[in-house]
């Protein structure tokens, strides 16, 4: 948001000075970010308060845990719960959303410690990971019914420490995780919380990844390749199909790339492939860092163009690394390099020609 406000600023006075914004159209165009907020300094304070307060609060019960009654220990715990969504949503009637949203994240956080202090009051045994679960859907409920993103953001949290727990203790995918997700992934869309939309697309893609390292004793890395390039077709097609979908469609395409780009990584220096098989799988790497290259730069998609440049860049290096002895052989590995550089740069070159003979016309 820090990054589109400058870019929008500078571009404000770029279009004043050619008279393509009038006085009022600016004032009406700065009034209209301004509503849009963002996390600003007193929001970022705000949400460290409530992560501070939410420790003084468990901190104290804890303290003074054994000198209070059962009847007073509930009703401190469900009082400070209730006060502090009550507060929220009174801040959020107010316009007062940095602090709205601090205040739903305090109230999740308290919600979390009455289930670990009543469980603990009244003995009660089980499971510790469902403690956790029950917690994520307390902090799901409240985002959605106060509409704050970063309590949406406080549950993916804690669905994916609850799946991380349960996959540790049984050594094994933990698909209970995927509707967990879902559900918070449909919370984030639903709110077009762009951040959201992005830990969501993290979360699953760490999943996924995780699959290779899980499922055949850690040798099903063709499998997540096989699951980002069709996450990655599926993409394309649907931004092709649905263009209004904008929050989802550049996002879903960068952790689709992560994905199928770890997968083919694995499978060439995790496994042992042979030499052709090695060959082969760079090559396909390359040319999928630079089909994210071509698309990033023609869509464009800065997430997409970034990731195949970083993609790129790290393939070459491994590759040199791995397969480079000799001088002779170290020259001729650069001359590639520089070819397919160069061509990648002709390329970028003619695409922006075309974008603004596009803008021209």
């Amino acid at each position: 948001m820090w990054s589109y406000r400058k870019r929008i600023e500078r571009d404000l006075a770029r279009w004043r000075q050619e008279g393509w914004v009038t006085p009022e159209g600016e004032v009406a165009i700065r009034a209209d970010l301004s509503r849009q907020g963002g996390m600003g300094v007193a929001s970022v304070l705000s949400m460290l308060a409530a992560v501070l307060l939410g420790f003084a609060i468990m901190s104290f019960v804890a303290a003074n845990w054994d000198s209070m009654s059962k009847l007073v220990r509930l009703g401190l715990l469900f009082g400070v719960l209730g006060a502090v969504t009550v507060a929220a949503g009174a801040l959020f009637q107010r316009g007062m959303e940095g602090f709205g949203h601090a205040a739903t994240v305090l109230g999740a956080a308290t919600f979390g410690a009455n289930i670990m202090l009543i469980s603990q009051m009244y003995h009660m045994d089980g499971h510790a990971a469902d403690a956790i679960l029950l917690w994520a859907a307390g902090a799901l409920v409240s985002g959605v019914v106060l509409r704050s993103g970063p309590a949406l953001g406080f549950a993916m949290v804690l669905v994916c420490f609850w799946a991380g727990w349960e996959m540790g203790d049984r050594l094994e995918v933990y698909w209970p995780f995927v509707p967990a997700w879902a559900l918070v992934a449909a919370a984030f869309y639903w709110l077009k919380w762009r951040p959201g939309v992005h830990f969501a697309g993290l979360a699953m893609a760490g999943f996924i990844i995780s699959l290779g390292y899980i499922w055949h004793r850690g040798h099903d890395h063709h499998v997540v390749t096989v699951l980002g390039l069709a996450l990655i077709g599926a993409t394309v097609v649907g931004d092709k199909l649905r263009p209004d979908l904008t929050v989802l469609w550049p996002a879903s395409l960068c952790y689709a790339l992560i994905i199928a780009y770890f997968g083919m990584m694995a499978l060439q220096y995790s496994e042992t492939p042979s030499a052709n098989e090695y060959i082969v799988l760079a090559i396909l790497t390359l040319a999928l860092t630079l089909a994210a290259i071509w698309w990033g730069l023609s869509a464009p998609n800065r997430g997409a163009l970034w990731l195949g440049y970083i993609g790129f860049s790290s393939e070459i290096l491994a590759i040199y690394q791995k397969t480079v002895g000799s001088l002779m052989g170290t020259s001729l590995f650069f001359l590639v390099a520089g070819v397919l550089v160069a061509a990648l740069a002709f390329m970028a070159y003619r695409l922006n020609e075309r974008q603004q003979a596009r803008e021209i016309e």
